[in-house]
């Protein structure tokens, strides 16, 4: 089996290629091919020749997507509707990497795989018109669904909020608002998983249990124990580009179950 991951320098793609280190993998990151473009994407892995290709390649960060929004639905959306158009072509199993984020929070418990998402900023946007490329170009494919990703590549909550705590005694963290939070590691190795199935559909990857930012904050500075104090703050008292939804969780109905958030962050901090 041969597995290509789009988006293989990113923090998701340092894990997968951990995981899949018994795989035959081409990892391919934004030097090595512009999901942009359509020819350079068949062209490429049409060489690869990929029996199942993960997109986890996207525009992420929420606030730059607000005042670029061109780029973000050139990149989340059309570069996925480009992606699943050659994977279709190939005959290639796709799994496709969106976000919480397609959600705008107002349900009030935690949404299911199948609840219609109504997404309220551009990230969010983007991703899910990108999930709807996916399901009209293909039949083989995963959307997979994630939340509050943190690892051991590139900038992430946890890092911002240890790094933090080395300057500051008093840190203020928005409290109102919920989601689960999810180690990369995890999800992964979830991901790993779907290599085989032939289940196809929306699945919800992300660690049991959610907290709001304040709570995860504060579960960090006790397993590290740093002497740190933190201040709850609304998310109107913060200047930010893009509206957050208000609880975003996510239910995991399938098969593949991750542990509870707290014992994921417990061992991702404890390692270091």
């Amino acid at each position: 089996m041969t597995i290509c991951i789009l988006g293989g320098t990113g923090q998701l793609g340092h894990e997968l290629i951990k995981v899949m280190k018994d795989k035959k993998v081409a990892s391919l990151g934004r030097k090595n091919i512009d999901i942009t473009k359509l020819d350079e994407v068949y062209k490429t892995l049409k060489t690869i020749k990929p029996d199942v290709i993960i997109h986890a390649a996207a525009f992420t960060d929420v606030d730059q997507c607000e005042n670029k929004p061109e780029l973000a639905f050139k990149v989340n959306t059309q570069g996925t509707k480009n992606v699943s158009i050659v994977a279709g072509n190939l005959g290639s199993k796709l799994i496709y990497i969106s976000t919480d984020y397609v959600f705008d929070g107002n349900k009030g418990s935690p949404y299911n795989e199948s609840d219609l998402p109504n997404p309220i900023n551009i990230y969010g946007m983007s991703k899910y018109e990108g999930e709807i490329e996916v399901q009209k170009n293909l039949e083989k494919y995963f959307i997979v669904r994630t939340a509050w990703l943190y690892g051991n590549k590139g900038k992430n909550f946890v890092k911002t909020i240890l790094s933090l705590t080395s300057n500051n005694t008093l840190l203020k963290v928005v409290d109102d608002q919920i989601g689960s939070p999810t180690y990369a590691v995890d999800l992964a190795q979830a991901l790993k998983k779907l290599l085989v199935m032939e289940d196809y559909g929306v699945y919800h990857f992300i660690n049991a249990g959610n907290s709001t930012w304040y709570d995860f904050a504060k579960e960090i500075i006790k397993i590290k124990n740093i002497a740190a104090k933190l201040s709850p703050i609304t998310s109107t008292e913060i200047q930010r580009k893009a509206q957050r939804p208000a609880n975003s969780t996510l239910n995991n109905n399938s098969s593949i179950k991750l542990r509870p958030w707290q014992e994921a962050l417990k061992e991702y901090l404890l390692d270091k």
